[in-house]
């Protein structure tokens, strides 16, 4: 079935946005007894302050679910509509996760969600960035330094491999969000008060 670009485009981003906005860190706080992640550790609802409210295993489900949704609304828009409108999708996930309406446009940090989009509509990119977090993780133990290393990666993967001017500019959109989502992250680690993996708080 052929759709106009507007409606494509359109039904895209508001698919991706949905979707992303899904809440699992919330969603399994709650089902498993951990609680209101807004009110635990740094009040994030993503990855990391489910690691740090000391539920291991749900930080790593929240892990895979948020980076799914993402990486999911890209692929079905792509397959649905065509590559842009995929790409497009992924973008509005990152948005619907990191501004869910349903918890008044206050959500995570998009480091799941920004990985799911790269490993789904960008491969080699995204294996790229998660080698580098998982090296500065290793290394300097700080999730919110490894995240930031990441993403400016990211375009820097994309121009190194020759990707088109419209995909580097779609990872320097994601890294740039990234680092915005990050400003807070970026002062404590200025001041030396970012707290580390496996510390008392969350970043």
């Amino acid at each position: 079935m052929y759709f106009p670009p507007f409606y494509a485009y359109a039904a895209a981003i508001l698919g991706g946005y949905l979707l992303g906005s899904a809440p699992w860190g919330l969603i399994l706080g709650r089902a498993f007894g951990v609680g209101d992640l807004r009110k635990i550790g740094s009040g994030n609802i993503g990855a990391t302050n489910m690691w740090r409210a000391g539920r291991k295993d749900l930080a790593v489900a929240t892990f895979v679910l948020d980076s799914s949704k993402a990486g999911a609304a890209l692929v079905l828009a792509s397959w649905l509509f065509e590559r842009n409108a995929g790409l497009a999708a992924g973008a509005a996930a990152l948005l619907g996760h990191c501004f869910p309406i349903w918890l008044r446009f206050k959500g995570g940090k998009g480091v799941s969600s920004f990985f799911g989009i790269l490993l789904a509509g960008l491969p080699l990119i995204g294996v790229g960035a998660a080698i580098t977090w998982l090296m500065m993780a290793f290394t300097f133990r700080f999730s919110s330094l490894s995240a930031l290393a990441a993403a400016a990666l990211a375009p820097v993967l994309a121009m190194a491999l020759q990707r088109t001017p419209l995909e580097i500019g779609f990872c320097l959109g994601l890294a740039a969000l990234i680092f915005w989502l990050h400003r807070a992250n970026i002062g404590r680690l200025l001041r030396g008060e970012e707290p580390k993996i496996g510390g008392p708080k969350a970043a």
